[in-house]
């Protein structure tokens, strides 16, 4: 399919991931930079018609309702615009939860989406302070820059990409185009946030979130819902946004998940929140931090863990502040571990930066 005889798009070189490889290569090296759950948010669209571009952004995956019907048609889980586009493509534009960040990779979902899916899609990003500025450009080539390429798509189903090379410029803003018209279900742009750390480094501020570059990298289960929950902005809506595992039957059992600070650290206080969990919460919750100069991420046993909180008891739907045992050690990753199992909604890791 040729889409670019009229607007010129770069090549970027990027990698097929396959639809069931994409979780495995993302999700724990990565976050969703454009997530709805990050703060990720819809600035314009050319075009909704049948089904709202908001929901492109929506953290878990499509659903289906079938036989639902409402004014436009039938209802989908996506976004879906009119037949007969007159332009070259239909677009969205989407501001970063993050204050900017860089790209390794992309998703595009038509989940449910057959005979109405997107043909074809391509990236585009730009760094700005203006969002009336970057609306302003519509359909026009403004000042983006591409992230992917033109990339042809099908019907109900996930379509990932790798960059060759990730982005090295961070970007505010993106814009998804859907060449010509059609239906997407979800849109994912996986990368790192470019954060902006207070200059004075006597600040305090929560080193493990998201939007300060926290990564959930590992755990030992994720049953019920998963560990990149656990560094979201505020205390989330209910109990399916939080980290929960399956029940435990074994003596002993513990699970525990892994986060990558944003940047190394000095630890003050910790926050486990237990918001929404209320016969599901774990007995006893403890943290461990290790400083790692080792290659990769540190393992679950790895030597070097130490405890900044003790196992303590927690309670129902509480958030749980521990003064941090260690104030002057600095520090790479935590490990929050529940004791034996149950569900945690959020971590704060409040302290100072080292570098």
């Amino acid at each position: 399919m040729n889409f670019e005889t009229e607007y010129k798009l770069e090549d970027v070189e990027a990698t097929r991931v396959a639809s069931d490889a994409i979780d495995a290569t993302f999700r724990s090296t990565t976050i969703d930079l454009v997530s709805a759950a990050l703060g990720g948010k819809v600035l314009s669209f050319s075009d909704e018609w049948f089904a709202g571009a908001s929901n492109l952004l929506t953290p878990t995956p499509p659903i289906r309702q079938l036989g639902k019907m409402v004014y436009s048609g039938a209802w989908y889980d996506g976004w879906e615009t009119r037949r007969h586009n007159p332009e070259l493509f239909d677009y969205v534009v989407i501001r970063l939860g993050v204050a900017s960040g860089t790209v390794e990779g992309i998703e595009v979902d038509t989940t449910f989406f057959s005979g109405n899916n997107a043909p074809a899609i391509s990236v585009e990003g730009v760094f700005s302070s203006d969002d009336a500025e970057v609306i302003s450009w519509k359909g026009e080539k403004g000042k983006w820059e591409p992230i992917l390429g033109v990339q042809e798509c099908g019907p109900s189903q996930r379509f990932g990409w790798k960059l060759k090379v990730p982005t090295t410029k961070a970007f505010t803003h993106v814009r998804l185009n859907m060449y010509p018209d059609g239906g997407i279900a979800r849109f994912r742009l996986f990368g790192h946030a470019v954060p902006v750390f207070p200059e004075d480094k006597e600040a305090v501020f929560d080193l493990a979130a998201a939007q300060n570059g926290g990564v959930a990298i590992a755990c030992s289960d994720e049953h019920f819902g998963v560990i990149s929950n656990l560094i979201l902005p505020g205390r989330g809506k209910d109990m399916g946004d939080g980290w929960e595992t399956s029940r435990s039957r074994g003596k002993d059992h513990v699970d525990w998940a892994m986060i990558r600070l944003g940047t190394t650290g000095t630890i003050e206080k910790l926050i486990v929140d237990t918001a929404f969990f209320r016969g599901n919460f774990p007995q006893k919750a403890k943290v461990e931090a290790i400083h790692w100069t080792g290659e990769g991420e540190p393992g679950a046993l790895a030597d070097g863990w130490v405890d900044v909180v003790e196992p303590s008891k927690c309670s129902a739907d509480k958030e749980h502040e521990f003064d941090s045992l260690l104030k002057t050690e600095s520090f790479t990753h935590i490990k929050l571990v529940m004791i034996p199992d149950g569900g945690i909604k959020r971590i704060r890791v409040l302290g100072k930066r080292s570098t």
